[in-house]
């Protein structure tokens, strides 16, 4: 039997030696020794570990083969969400994206770094010290699975980092898939066992990593490839997204050499070209390329919109389409309100799945597009997007095919459903008690910017909901603590600190109150302008019902004269308040449910200081925008923005040249460097404070 120190000595060299050789074969495509030398090492490493099992490390190549099986995946937070893209389809998509770039930015051209979209599953790898520490799904960008067993099992993926100079924290995204011949091999074992076969490379590879036993995932043949980052601690990487992944390519990370750096649209497109038509030809399956803002400075001026970063666009290849029949269209209530038109279809094999619903997104396509019941229609699917109908056949339509109607009330709750003049959503108007907004609604209104209930999370929400407990916000405030106590995961004392937090969310103001209601359209600013010119809940109440009252008698009217009659009421003369929000609000308290319910939740104890609104000190700030970057010593950063909205100010969450302070604390990041090179004032905490005094 070998010794300790000789073996301690023996397996450092075999991990050393099969690391390099697993980058050198994934990642640089260059194999130094055949298949079977590398076979043969592992086996002397699993030998010699099999000898000193107490020698195991979790970073050794051996264990990639995977453990016991699970039960359940964990909940990871993801530290910075894992972001969707923007889908551009025409050239001239393309060329809009750059145009707002260009003037954002107001410069003359973009320099962009390219990628095959790679049609697989995103994921994040989070490295601690050098050593693979976990790894999660996208999930809903906020939240995903904890699949760390899995993607241990992925020979692409290192245990280990390479070389040196890597941030005690790296996260790496990238792409999970499964090669064409992988999937073709995979298929004929399968065939040949007698099972059944998967459809395509796509799910298969969603499907595999999601195995609770990480020994199937093992045996598939998955890869990886890095594109972009989340958490970075410290962050210094290099400015530039391109040499970015030079970097992450000398760590061992595996990124895909098709990723070119272009000069402008005219680049982008002719990359877009050039994959286009070498697609068959790739390894793995693509839906399209990605275009990135290569310069990271600039992507922290553009910011993000929704859900969507500024700074990048999926530029999709032409979907597969079939054609079927619409039987029907449903419209479905979302966790908004929104009110979502669904076809029924006769089914059909599309894009790798059977079809037999698809989405219309809105009466405004349904009415662009002309669609009607019993049309025969062509239907799109592209990778794992929700199947969409796309257009009419017409020389098909039948005699009597019917128009689809937007319905009057909502097919949930039976309130009104509010399509405002020139918008393509619908909603219903019953948010505080309408049961398919419930979940939705309860979140945000114990948000923190809302009436900031500590401990009422997603997960207890809905339990909540789903045992009737919780049906409208006011009956949050007629729990008890043993109520709490008896949900899965809470314990007496988390109960009763729950019930201190409520009890404490009471005391508000009125600006909280307002946009915790949830109204469409109404976010913190809108809320505060609201608070700040009716001063009392109940003049606002009036205001909306008296909008809507006179919204509905107008209804036939010439709608440049009803809008000369609405405009003259007093909601409209709130700073920043036109016809669409005015509606949204209207249509919000002109409904008795509505009120009902803000009527319970004052009886329930919800407070706030009589005719306060939302100013608290002198309009000093009128006209200024604020970024706000690290620690402050003695106040939160919502503290500071409360300060600041209070005194009239704006705050934003990126700098750019219309930018006036940045008021910078400790451990402030790359917001105060920006700061730096606009030469935009900045202020530590006293220096807001004198200037609030000013």
């Amino acid at each position: 039997m070998t010794s300790r120190r000789d073996a301690e000595h023996k397996l450092r060299a075999l991990r050393e030696q099969l690391q390099r050789h697993n980058y050198r074969y994934y990642v640089l495509d260059d194999p130094e020794v055949p298949d079977s030398e590398y076979d043969r090492l592992m086996r002397e490493l699993q030998a010699l570990e099999a000898e000193h099992p107490e020698l195991i490390t979790p970073d050794s190549p051996s264990q990639r083969v995977g453990g016991a099986a699970l039960t359940a995946f964990g909940e990871v937070r993801h530290a910075v969400p894992m972001l969707s893209l923007e889908n551009a389809f025409e050239a001239e998509d393309v060329r809009e994206f750059d145009r707002r770039i260009r003037e954002r930015l107001e410069v003359e051209e973009v320099e962009y770094s390219c990628e095959p979209k790679l049609d697989g599953l995103a994921i994040s790898i989070r490295y601690e010290a050098g050593l693979l520490a976990r790894a999660a799904t996208r999930g809903d960008g906020a939240t995903g699975e904890d699949v760390t067993a899995n993607v241990r099992t992925i020979k692409a993926v290192p245990l280990q980092l390479l070389g040196k100079g890597w941030p005690r924290v790296l996260e790496v995204r990238g792409e999970v898939y499964m090669p064409k011949k992988g999937f073709e091999a995979l298929n004929k074992r399968l065939t040949e066992m007698g099972e059944k076969t998967y459809v395509n490379p796509r799910n298969t590879a969603a499907g595999s990593l999601r195995q609770l036993d990480p020994r199937i995932t093992a045996s598939r043949p998955l890869e990886f490839y890095a594109y972009g980052l989340g958490e970075v601690e410290p962050d210094t990487l290099p400015g530039r997204h391109s040499e970015m992944l030079e970097k992450l390519r000398g760590w061992g990370l595996r990124v895909n050499r098709e990723t070119r750096r272009v000069k402008g649209v005219d680049g982008c497109l002719a990359y877009y070209a050039d994959i286009g038509a070498r697609r068959d030809g790739l390894p793995y399956e693509i839906d399209g390329v990605v275009y990135k803002v290569d310069r990271h400075d600039w992507r922290e001026e553009l910011g993000f919109v929704a859900r969507a970063p500024r700074w990048a666009v999926a530029h999709k290849f032409p979907a597969q389409e079939m054609m079927t029949v619409l039987n029907s269209v449903d419209f479905q209530v979302g966790r908004t309100g929104a009110l979502t038109p669904t076809a029924r279809l006769e089914p059909v094999f599309v894009g790798g799945v059977t079809v037999s619903n698809a989405t219309l997104h809105n009466m405004d396509e349904v009415e662009r597009k002309d669609i009607r019941i019993g049309d025969t229609v062509i239907v799109r699917r592209a990778g794992d997007v929700i199947p969409e109908v796309v257009g009419v056949v017409l020389p098909k339509r039948p005699k009597g095919a019917r128009k689809v109607k937007l319905p009057k009330k909502c097919p949930v709750c039976g309130s009104e459903v509010v399509r405002p003049e020139g918008e393509a959503v619908a909603r219903c108007s019953g948010g505080l008690f309408c049961a398919a907004q419930r979940k939705q609604l309860i979140q945000h209104f114990a948000a923190r910017r809302a009436m900031d209930i500590e401990g009422l999370g997603e997960k207890l929400i809905d339990q909540l909901v789903e045992q009737e407990l919780v049906r409208t916000p006011a009956d949050i405030y007629r729990l008890k603590a043993e109520t709490f106590s008896e949900l899965e995961r809470m314990g007496e004392k988390s109960a009763q600190n729950l019930m201190d937090s409520i009890e404490k969310s009471k005391d508000t103001t009125l600006a909280r109150f307002l946009y915790a209601l949830g109204i469409p359209d109404v976010g913190e600013t809108t809320a505060g302008d609201l608070a700040l010119h009716f001063g009392e809940l109940e003049a606002l109440e009036e205001a909306g019902m008296a909008y809507e009252k006179l919204r509905l008698k107008l209804g036939d009217e010439d709608p440049k004269e009803a809008e000369k009659q609405l405009k003259e009421l007093d909601l409209r003369k709130v700073e920043g308040i036109g016809p669409r929000v005015a509606e949204q609000i209207g249509a919000f308290f002109g409904q008795a449910g509505n009120r009902k319910v803000i009527a319970d939740l004052r009886k329930g104890g919800v407070r706030w200081p009589a005719g306060a609104g939302r100013a608290a000190g002198p309009q000093t700030l009128a006209g200024k925008t604020l970024v706000l970057t690290g620690t402050l010593p003695s106040m939160t950063r919502d503290q500071a923005k409360d300060l600041i909205l209070s005194h009239g100010g704006k705050v934003a969450g990126s700098v750019s040249k219309k930018t006036d302070y940045v008021v910078a604390g400790s451990e402030a990041g790359s917001k105060l460097k920006e700061a730096e090179r606009l030469g935009v004032t900045i202020l530590d905490e006293a220096g807001l404070m004198r200037l609030l005094q000013s």
